[in-house]
């Protein structure tokens, strides 16, 4: 077997990358290497790729870990910007360190990835070895595995990186025969407050479009774009996607693109993106040019719901955050990451610090399913 570092995944076929990466849309090669050819994940944005690969002794790619070497903390949603402010005050230096993610989205997947008939636990093993080294040979302060699946999580830990727990709010199909059999789980209360919300987005004279495929056009990547940037620049946030990045998706993953398009009359006034696996939608950006009621539930959550229903879909992932989804149905599940910080004192006392988050976790979270909307 031969290992070796990928500085984009130009350097990799789709078709060998695809094998080991599964049918995770956000894996794929063409989300990862639209990221990297728009701008948006590459040298210039503090985003190196550094893919490890390995290789059979016929050539074969049979595993690879998405990495990238930084020098910020920006886009990852596992938060360690502490981390970084401690060693700094100390007179070191955080960046650059190594990450084993996707940018600039918090959605669980494998991060040791193994193309399916080879040895798993084996080549997890090796490869997790293998980054804790290139670590070292990149001179990275730390490195960190960010929405790890539970097995890598696990094997993780078992070589010493430390874990650490967060949630998301997460929707589960349980056999629903349409968006009223959903509801008729709900306490009369919670179930009134969502029709209602529907309501008044019929009642502002606003319709919904679902697009998926080759209904999407150029044009309505550009408007989701617009959208997007009116969404971000409300928030204060950082533009980190691009149209560019956007017209790329729609290109090469349109069969996995699922789009709500709200519009008033001609005008089209809001949109939410979402990517779908083989049982699992997840919904990623969303923008509005006007402020109306509901409309934001309307087009993130009940018509994605309405989506997975029809398309037997088992799971919706909605982001990050978001308290708010707890009463439209969205119940806290668990997420992993995993790190390692070269400076044994730094490192310490940030094990220290995530056992005494878990615990408040774990705590918090028990408090949100007391809340949840569902008949008790």
């Amino acid at each position: 077997m031969r290992l070796s570092v990928a500085e984009s995944l130009e350097q990799v076929s789709p078709e060998d990358w695809d094998r080991v990466a599964g049918e995770n849309p956000f894996l794929s090669h063409a989300f990862l290497y639209g990221l990297e050819h728009s701008g948006c994940a590459c040298d210039a944005s503090g985003w190196s790729a550094r893919h490890l690969l390995l290789h059979a002794a016929d050539g074969r790619l049979i595993a690879a870990v998405p990495l990238y070497l930084k020098s910020h903390s920006y886009g990852e949603y596992i938060f360690d910007w502490a981390w970084a402010d401690a060693y700094h005050r100390a007179g070191l230096h955080y960046y650059p360190k190594l990450v084993a993610a996707v940018p600039f989205t918090p959605v669980t997947g494998a991060r040791v990835l193994v193309a399916a008939g080879e040895d798993q636990h084996a080549i997890r093993q090796q490869l997790i070895c293998a980054v804790r080294d290139l670590a070292d040979e990149l001179g990275a302060s730390s490195l960190h595995w960010l929405f790890t699946t539970p097995d890598d999580t696990a094997a993780l830990e078992a070589h010493g990186m430390m874990r650490r727990t967060g949630y998301q709010f997460h929707w589960n199909n349980r056999g629903y025969g349409g968006f009223d059999d959903f509801l008729t789980g709900f306490s009369a209360q919670k179930r009134k407050k969502i029709r209602r919300e529907r309501q008044q987005v019929l009642e502002a004279g606003v319709e919904t479009t679902l697009l998926t495929g080759n209904d999407l056009t150029a044009a309505h990547w550009d408007r989701f774009h617009e959208f997007y940037l009116t969404t971000i620049r409300k928030h204060g946030a950082i533009p980190y996607l691009t149209p560019e990045f956007f017209q790329t998706l729609g290109e090469t993953l349109r069969e996995r693109v699922v789009m709500v398009v709200a519009h008033r009359g001609r005008e089209d006034v809001a949109a939410a993106l979402n990517l779908r696996s083989t049982d699992t939608l997840y919904g990623r950006y969303w923008g509005s040019v006007q402020d109306i009621p509901g409309l934001h539930f309307e087009t993130c959550y009940y018509r994605a719901i309405e989506y997975c229903i029809s398309a037997g879909l088992q799971r919706f992932e909605a982001g990050a955050q978001g308290e708010h989804k707890l009463a439209r149905g969205f119940l806290p599940n668990m997420t992993f990451s995993a790190h390692w910080l070269r400076h044994p004192e730094f490192e310490r006392a940030v094990a220290d610090f995530l056992a005494r988050e878990r615990s408040g976790l774990e705590a918090h979270m028990n408090e949100l399913n007391g809340h949840s909307p569902f008949k008790k």
